[in-house]
């Protein structure tokens, strides 16, 4: 099971074979579109944004088990039971799936 997910643009530096087999010793998956896809990164530069924002964070964690579990919680506690989203009916996921 993969660590993460290394999304990027299809530049040559992360397109290398050094660079991909560097994430798979690693334990992380490369993750790229198609080739010429100008949208490529907006679902995840909107997610990173929402996330550093929502958790008004300021300054970085000082550890990764600190990051870990903060996004886990404002992941899973916040936004999938308590935060309203408008694509849901300002409802939270978890009560859209109830």
């Amino acid at each position: 099971m993969d660590l993460c997910t290394f999304h990027s643009d299809r530049g040559s530096q992360y397109a290398s074979e050094q660079f991909r087999d560097l994430l798979c010793r690693h334990g992380a998956a490369p993750s790229m579109r198609a080739k010429g896809n100008c949208y490529d990164n907006a679902a995840m530069e909107s997610f990173r944004a929402t996330l550093k924002s929502g958790m008004g964070m300021n300054e970085p964690f000082e550890t990764q088990e600190d990051a870990r579990l903060g996004i886990f919680d404002y992941i899973e506690v916040f936004c999938n039971r308590q935060r309203l989203h408008s694509a849901l009916g300002y409802r939270s996921p978890l009560d859209c799936e109830r």
